[in-house]
């Protein structure tokens, strides 16, 4: 080893080594702060919905009472005619999954510093993920109001069907909302011209927690609505 690289480590060493390379930021994988800290949050909220589809799972299996047929309580009829089992849970999802496109194209124009593009492209999954509440406003109401579902009861079996419904629906949809006023602030800001001299990177970690939320939806889907 030369003398130049020994005096490095012995200069690097003990407290005032350690002092020094903390305050220079040292990194050991060159990730960004703030994409760092949305994975940590991503996985922190993994836990937790993971935790409530287990929970779900858990009473589905254990209540004594006949669970509800959900293609019954979420079929909805047009003109007339008969009740489509699902048909609205399918137009959510089909939306849902559609946003997932316009944002990753979003991503894609924000690197390439396209920022009319990316300014549309995140306006229109806001109003995918603007519309997909909106539908579940209104599955809420028509449960809440016609078919009297509530949180501690509702009239087509099992108790715990209510509780279990809102608590996980209201949850994501909750990410949902603040997911679409965080996109249209990025927007706005890259329209601005905010990050032309900090770079794109923040439209990746919008991308990245809209594509989580997209994510959860599809779990959801498979395990209260088809099961």
């Amino acid at each position: 080893m030369s003398e130049t690289a020994v005096s490095e480590i012995v200069r690097h060493g003990g407290i005032d080594g350690l002092a020094d390379d903390w305050s220079a930021d040292k990194q050991t994988y060159h990730v960004p702060w703030g994409k760092a800290m949305m994975w940590i949050f991503l996985v922190s909220d993994t836990f937790i919905f993971t935790c409530f589809l287990t929970g779900y799972l858990h009473v589905r299996l254990t209540t004594t009472e006949p669970w509800p047929v959900q293609s019954e309580i979420f079929a909805l009829s047009f003109g007339g005619g008969d009740p489509i089992p699902l048909i609205l849970i399918a137009i959510m999802t089909f939306i849902l999954i559609s946003s997932s496109g316009t944002m990753a194209l979003a991503v894609n124009f924000g690197y390439q510093k396209d920022k009319v593009k990316t300014f549309w492209l995140m306006c229109a999954t806001a109003a995918f993920g603007a519309s997909f509440v909106s539908m579940q406003v209104f599955e809420w109401s028509k449960l809440i109001l016609e078919e009297g579902v509530r949180p501690w009861g509702n009239p087509f079996g099992a108790a715990q069907f209510g509780s279990v419904f809102f608590m996980i629906t209201g949850f994501h949809g909750a990410h949902v909302t603040i997911g679409v006023i965080y996109l249209l602030w990025v927007a706005f800001r890259v329209k601005r011209g905010v990050y032309d001299d900090k770079g794109y990177e923040i439209v990746e970690i919008a991308g990245l927690y809209w594509h989580f939320v997209d994510l959860v939806w599809v779990f959801i889907f498979a395990f209260f609505y088809l099961l």
